[in-house]
């Protein structure tokens, strides 16, 4: 490799493929019906695409009961408390305010829901809604979170 050429993959590839990943939590919210299972997808507030309720970690709270707690405010989830272990993971890039994108690995956890909430705090932002598992992968943009919405 040539000092030029070492130099590039130095200062510009090689840390654009070594950059930390940002880490988020989402909740994979389900029900068992008469027809087969359902997913619950919600609404992005910024683009009105269908996403599952997912956030940034919070202080003091696990994995899974961070997607739980996204659960709630995003959609207004109850349930009891969800699975430890992820059922997967997917990775996608967020858009920042600036236009920027960074990259994001998003560990999902599955919540069997009990009821839905009517008033909860972003009500006002989303909506939401029950579909199968192929349909909730037909709808969301992120590859793998569609290859794990078919394996469901």
């Amino acid at each position: 490799m040539t000092k030029w050429l070492r130099n590039i993959w130095e200062e510009v590839a090689r840390p654009l493929f070594l950059r930390p990943r940002r880490v988020q939590f989402a909740a994979l919210c389900t029900r068992t019906t008469d027809n087969g299972p359902e997913v619950l997808l919600i609404t992005s507030r910024d683009t009105g695409r269908w996403i599952i309720p997912k956030g940034w970690p919070i202080d003091g709270l696990s994995g899974a009961e961070t997607a739980l707690q996204e659960a709630w405010e995003e959609a207004g989830v109850h349930a009891q408390r969800p699975q430890n272990e992820p059922v997967g993971q997917f990775t996608y890039d967020k858009i920042l305010k600036d236009g920027s994108a960074q990259p994001v690995l998003t560990s999902v956890y599955r919540i069997e829901v009990q009821d839905l909430a009517e008033d909860y705090p972003e009500a006002g932002q989303r909506k939401r809604v029950w579909v199968s598992p192929s349909t909730a992968a037909e709808r969301v943009n992120e590859p793998e979170l569609r290859e794990l919405l078919l394996r469901m």
